[in-house]
């Protein structure tokens, strides 16, 4: 696949120090293209704990199905990633090289097998060819360094067009604590778990009984919330490690008063995280938030944020920079959720422009059109029922998006 350009929403990578207890690396193994970096490797200290959030997918790619086997144990010393090739719907061939890629690098670490986490991205379909990851995972291993963190968000990418970190300082109780992560994704992202790859350290110490229901909280608030086209990958999973490096007190429940700094700051690094995803939307020119209150549960508010978020009218719409906010209304209404057109309020770029079923007396389009042409889309819906309350982000939809996928395999 060509080079793409560079999405007009990037953000700069931050700066990502050594964090204590991982070492990471990334290298090109001519897995589909050549001359491209493709497979990353990361080895964490041992006592690691992990957790982890995959794909609703009925139809997972193997290593999925590796990660979730691996999961219980709670405890990991290495991770290995592959992009171009997301090892899904390829049978028997699809475990063996999970079973094969994972036994090496084990080796390599010194540590069981269930302890190796796998992930892959790419064409869905094609036999893994991992026997070049398995040639390939020896050189990558004497590579691995403290600050490889860079090289790793690179070597995930597929038809990403920047690569995705992010950064927080904390603490917990008394003790300065670091969390950092990469993700990778740009299409086919639909939340229905996480969306694309991400992966996640902290020099925390945490049990996998406490990272688990802060890892599954945070992620039904940030990438949960979040799609580019309404399509849900085979391959999506978030991971985060905790290599207890920090030398914190030890923490018993997620409800410990002195994990409240630590669950802001990771809550807010997978916002950072999924947002950055959805800035990266395979032809995107713009981001869009979607607001929605006043519906009958905060259920019924996520659920029609995600109906106006997916809309192919909507976003083409907001493409065409077009305030035609009749496609709004059209979305609200065919969620399934309760709504009722007389009490349904309509806003855009912090201008209401329909209140209670009708257009606003005197309503002048001219803030509104101005806004439309920004970057950034704010929308906000009141269905005036009651106080349920959901937010949704998504980016346009524009030709880009089918020149991109139409040439995917090519």
């Amino acid at each position: 696949m060509a080079t793409l350009p560079v999405s007009p929403l990037a953000r700069t990578m931050p700066d990502l120090p050594a964090l204590a207890g991982v070492r990471f690396g990334a290298a090109a193994a001519g897995i589909r293209y050549t001359g491209r970096t493709d497979l990353v490797m990361a080895e964490f200290a041992p006592g690691t704990t992990v957790a982890g959030v995959f794909t609703r997918s009925k139809c997972p790619g193997a290593p999925v199905d590796w990660c979730r086997a691996a999961l219980p144990e709670g405890l990991a010393r290495a991770l290995v990633v592959n992009a171009g090739n997301a090892n899904v719907f390829t049978g028997r061939a699809g475990f063996e090289a999970t079973q094969a890629n994972a036994a090496d690098a084990a080796r390599l670490v010194g540590c069981p097998a269930s302890h190796v986490f796998l992930a892959s991205t790419g064409v869905i379909g094609e036999i893994l060819p991992y026997k070049k990851i398995s040639t390939a995972l020896p050189g990558l291993y004497a590579t691995l360094s403290e600050t490889g963190w860079a090289d790793a968000a690179h070597g995930i990418m597929t038809t990403d067009t920047f690569p995705k970190a992010a950064v927080r300082e904390t603490t917990i109780g008394d003790t300065p604590v670091r969390i950092q992560g990469i993700a990778k994704g740009s299409g086919m992202v639909a939340p229905d778990m996480a969306t694309m790859l991400c992966f996640i350290a902290t020099d925390a110490a945490l049990p996998p009984s406490v990272l688990q229901p802060l890892l599954s909280a945070g992620t039904a608030r940030s990438f949960n919330r979040t799609t580019v086209d309404s399509d849900t990958s085979t391959s999506d999973m978030v991971l985060l490690f905790a290599t207890g490096q920090a030398g914190n007190a030890p923490v018993q429940s997620e409800s410990d008063p002195a994990l409240s700094a630590f669950a802001e700051a990771l809550d807010s690094l997978l916002l950072e995280l999924a947002l950055l995803v959805v800035r990266d939307g395979e032809g995107a020119t713009k981001l869009i938030r979607i607001q929605v209150t006043g519906a009958a549960s905060d259920e019924s508010a996520q659920r029609v944020s995600m109906a106006v978020a997916n809309s192919p009218l909507v976003k083409t719409a907001i493409a065409g920079q077009d305030a035609n906010w009749g496609r709004i209304v059209m979305a609200v209404g065919k969620s399934g959720e309760p709504a009722n057109r007389d009490t349904l309020s309509i806003g855009i770029g912090g201008v209401w422009i329909a209140r209670n079923g009708t257009v606003v007396a005197g309503y002048d389009e001219t803030p509104v059109v101005a806004h439309m042409k920004g970057q950034e889309i704010d929308i906000d819906i009141d269905l005036g029922l009651a106080n349920g309350a959901g937010t949704a982000w998504s980016c346009d939809l524009t030709h880009g998006y089918i020149d991109i996928n139409g040439s995917y395999r090519s």
